[in-house]
């Protein structure tokens, strides 16, 4: 490897690592740097020779960033009956045609479901080995958009953890091993976002608009509305029967896949990019210009709202 790929390759572990690490400790600080961290990486990858990619991933599971990876995949094993359990949580309430139920998470998956009625159903599962799961409270919060619902983690450094809409709030935590797993009935035309660090968002059959998000997690949607998605260390899968948002729908991933089932009428203008991986179709996509190994600019239809993909290791299906 030459001097040029080493410094690349340090350069992609840094940013890549400091990525995870960094919003792992800090739910909140998803929603605003996820999908430009994203693409950064993806930006400074592309300095880098084929197969290089696999060396930055080879660092991710040898390096700094795999206490993160290790937390998430330890969720995902089997409870034994070491677990302690907290006082599971329910709250139910409904909010108009057009508004959203937001869920924020740290450690833990969001699951949600249609609802059989215009009611919203939350239902928040506390579990852990070490820390106590009482210590971390489910807050509520009804605003003009919404409700929102948090798990608020023990506050830190003297600084108190809030839940708040949006991007507000603050939600850190250290050494707490509780995992909050949510889930949630999603009515009619209710929008639904989905934010946590450590897990999964799934997302099935709903009739509205999704968002999902998370930084150690898979990610999969299925919605009769549009979805738009974003994870650092995991793969996407979704299915929409809509694409009409006039400011166009992003989906990214630095570690991960990327499969989307689009409208069979779509209209959107792709701009898709990747490192180690490929672009596959089986829509008629048409190429403005010339494909490259890692990118590919086109459309869809008739051309219409953009269509941002975007992975390091890992390819991208549309059909």
């Amino acid at each position: 490897m030459t001097g040029v790929n080493r410094a690349a390759v340090v350069m992609g572990i840094v940013l890549a690592g400091a990525l995870t690490l960094g919003q792992a400790r800090d739910g909140d600080a998803i929603t605003n740097g996820l999908v430009w961290g994203s693409q950064k990486a993806v930006q400074g990858a592309q300095w880098v020779v084929a197969g290089v990619g696999r060396t930055i991933s080879g660092f991710f599971n040898e390096g700094g960033a795999s206490d993160a990876s290790a937390q998430a995949s330890a969720q995902r094993r089997d409870r034994d009956e070491s677990d302690q359990e907290g006082t599971d949580f329910v709250w139910r309430g409904a909010v108009g045609a057009g508004q959203t139920v937001e869920i924020k998470g740290i450690n833990g998956d969001i699951i949600a479901e249609p609802s059989t009625g215009r009611q919203i159903e939350v239902r928040a599962e506390k579990r852990a080995r070490r820390s106590d799961p009482e210590a971390v409270r489910i807050e509520v919060v009804e605003h003009a958009g919404g409700v929102t619902v948090c798990a608020v983690y023990p506050s830190s450094r003297g600084r108190e953890n809030t839940c708040e809409p949006g991007s507000g709030g603050r939600n850190r935590t250290r050494n707490n091993d509780v995992r909050v797993t949510f889930y949630v009935s999603v009515p009619e035309d209710v929008g639904f976002l989905g934010k946590t660090v450590n897990g999964d968002v799934l997302v099935h059959d709903l009739a509205s608009d999704v968002d999902a998000r998370s930084v150690n997690g898979d990610i999969e949607i299925s919605t009769t509305g549009f979805a738009k998605a974003s994870t650092v260390n995991g793969s996407i899968a979704a299915a929409m029967e809509r694409y009409d948002m006039e400011s166009g729908l992003s989906f990214s991933t630095v570690n991960g896949s990327i499969s989307l089932d689009l409208p069979d009428d779509v209209d959107a203008d792709v701009d898709a990019k990747w490192v180690n991986g490929r672009l596959e179709t089986d829509l008629p996509l048409e190429l403005i210009g010339r494909a490259s190994r890692r990118s590919v600019r086109g459309f869809l239809g008739d051309g219409g709202p953009e269509l941002n993909l975007r992975t390091v290791n890992g390819s991208i299906h549309l059909f």
